[in-house]
């Protein structure tokens, strides 16, 4: 083999293998659909997002990436991602449960929240990684191998930096990842989060202030000189699915430049 096509061969993190994302049409979740696609996988986007999945299947090619419509509180929809993944490509090797919502208005005070409300953002976010993890996990199980991946937050790890609903689901999917690391272990089946800092995607521009480029105005962070982008988060979440994680499960992985290791208010290291 030429020193080029060892390269290739090493680069390729993902050759032969199949991945699952939902929420895959934008933000997070279109960054990894397409780093696992230039990473040798094939890859089936599951979203409500019809117009803009297709667009990201058509950037990265036919023959790499699909689209199924998934609405991720809806165990069907959820069934039938999963076994579509099967249908057309014999297998499924990593699902990433990526899709999620917040609040749409920021309430601090909890008097204001409604209960509807709080339910929706739980609905979503804890019961669409549940769903995933358990269909995910019906067709791993038999064949012994497996990652699955939680897009979780930041505020899985802290308190205050954003609404009730959102922090409590994330929160919960740590939980949900580490019972669910040690319940499919036993099958060779790795479960893992991520949880990224403030990530300037459409989602999140609603929520957090940006500058002119687009990049989240960070003002918090003590790891200067660098900007967290969606594609970032994507690396964090290719090592997990990837082969190079192969005895990492039960583990959340935070990617936010120190931000939870310090409160700024006293740090001497101004």
């Amino acid at each position: 083999m030429g020193s080029s096509s060892l390269l290739s061969a090493v680069a390729r993190r993902l050759e032969g293998k199949v991945a699952l994302i939902t929420g895959g049409a934008s933000g997070i979740g279109e960054c990894t659909a397409k780093l696992f696609c230039k990473h040798g996988a094939k890859v089936l986007i599951a979203d409500i997002q019809d117009e803009l999945a297709h667009s990201v299947c058509k950037h990265i090619g036919p023959n790499s990436a699909s689209f199924v419509r998934c609405d991720v509180t809806d165990e069907s929809d959820v069934r039938n991602a999963v076994d579509t993944a099967i249908t057309k490509y014999g297998k499924l090797d990593i699902m990433f449960n990526n899709a999620g919502i917040v609040e749409l208005a920021n309430l601090a005070n909890i008097i204001d929240f409604d209960k509807a409300d709080f339910e929706k953002v739980l609905d979503v976010n804890v019961m669409g990684s549940f769903l995933g993890t358990k269909h995910a996990a019906r067709v791993m199980v038999p064949a012994r191998r497996g990652s699955i991946i939680n897009t979780a937050s930041v505020s899985s790890i802290t308190g205050g930096i954003t609404p009730h609903a959102y922090t409590c689901s994330k929160h919960a999917l740590v939980g949900l990842t580490r019972n669910t690391a040690v319940d499919l272990g036993r099958w060779g089946i790795r479960v893992n989060c991520v949880s990224p800092y403030i990530v300037p995607t459409p989602m999140s521009k609603g929520f957090y202030p940006v500058d002119k480029d687009g990049n989240a105005i960070d003002v918090y962070s003590n790891l200067k000189g660098a900007i967290l982008k969606a594609e970032d988060v994507a690396e964090a979440v290719l090592y997990l699915g990837s082969d190079d994680s192969k005895y990492v499960s039960g583990h959340n992985l935070v990617v936010d430049g120190g931000y939870s290791i310090v409160n700024t208010g006293f740090s001497m290291f101004d």
